[in-house]
């Protein structure tokens, strides 16, 4: 099977489009969102053979053709001059800056709308898709690739990977109820089959961070 992403194609970018909520007009917290949008530039980078998985730790092999400042470079920068680490480490590891890398982009690309003001003295920024129908088409490809219809090797990579991101992550905007979630465990372990070792440091990550923020 085939496992590389399109040339041209940024994970990133549609992880992002996808967290987006368009009922309640919101993104995730921005901790999750970051994990999340790490860990598909690290997806990128472990399917285009960039990246291997040696016993749970990140080892770099070839170096990316990405485009200098994208979340991409940043992710292989950072990995090809550190000692091995986990991959739970790389998701985590600025994950708020990935969020603002990835939304200069889009914004750049003109596919969201960054507006930023204060209140009470705090500065607080809203951001809304340009083009909604992209977040919702791409919701919905992604959803029907959980749900399942298509055998798992069918699906074009980038939405098998974002499927198997999504899972992990809990995105609300594409994730059946609980039951469902727990129906389809056999498919999901197939989605994340290609990304297993990010997926699963993806999933631990935003359950910590998701504690985090019960706990206050």
């Amino acid at each position: 099977m085939e496992t590389r992403v399109k040339q041209g194609e940024s994970l990133p970018r549609s992880a992002f489009l996808l967290a987006f909520d368009l009922r309640k007009e919101r993104l995730p917290q921005r901790r999750e969102l970051g994990c999340l949008l790490r860990a598909a530039a690290l997806a990128e980078l472990l399917l285009a053979g960039n990246l291997a998985d040696e016993s749970g730790k990140a080892r770099p092999l070839t170096a990316p053709a990405a485009e200098p400042g994208s979340l991409r470079a940043v992710v292989w920068e950072q990995i090809s001059a550190s000692p091995p680490r986990s991959w739970r480490r790389w998701v985590q590891k600025d994950h708020g800056k990935a969020v603002g890398i990835v939304r200069d982009e889009l914004a750049a690309a003109r596919m969201i709308r960054v507006e930023r003001r204060r209140v009470l003295l705090f500065p607080v920024e809203r951001i809304t898709p340009r083009k909604a129908y992209l977040s919702r088409r791409l919701a919905e490809r992604v959803g029907r690739a959980i749900r399942g219809g298509q055998p798992v090797g069918r699906l074009d990579v980038d939405v098998r990977v974002l499927a198997a991101l999504a899972t992990a992550a809990k995105l609300a905007t594409v994730v059946p109820s609980w039951r469902e979630l727990r129906q389809r465990q056999d498919r999901i372990q197939q989605l994340w089959a290609p990304v297993e070792p990010i997926a699963a440091a993806l999933r631990k990550s935003v359950e910590e961070a998701r504690s985090a923020s019960s706990a206050g």
